[in-house]
């Protein structure tokens, strides 16, 4: 199971920066390109609004 951005996502960047395998898109929601997403998490820790979740 991918992570996933929730409508909480207020679109500042700091995930797509530091996800390992360049799965994060930017909109205005991000989104997580499933297929690309190894669950590390990463992208969760630095979420500054708790937009990602599993």
């Amino acid at each position: 199971m991918a992570y996933v951005i929730g409508n909480d996502c207020i679109a500042c960047g700091t995930c797509i920066d530091e996800c390992p395998v360049g799965a994060i898109k930017e909109g205005d929601i991000y989104s997580i390109d499933a297929d690309q997403c190894t669950e590390c998490g990463t992208c969760a820790d630095v979420c500054p609004s708790g937009a990602i979740s599993l």
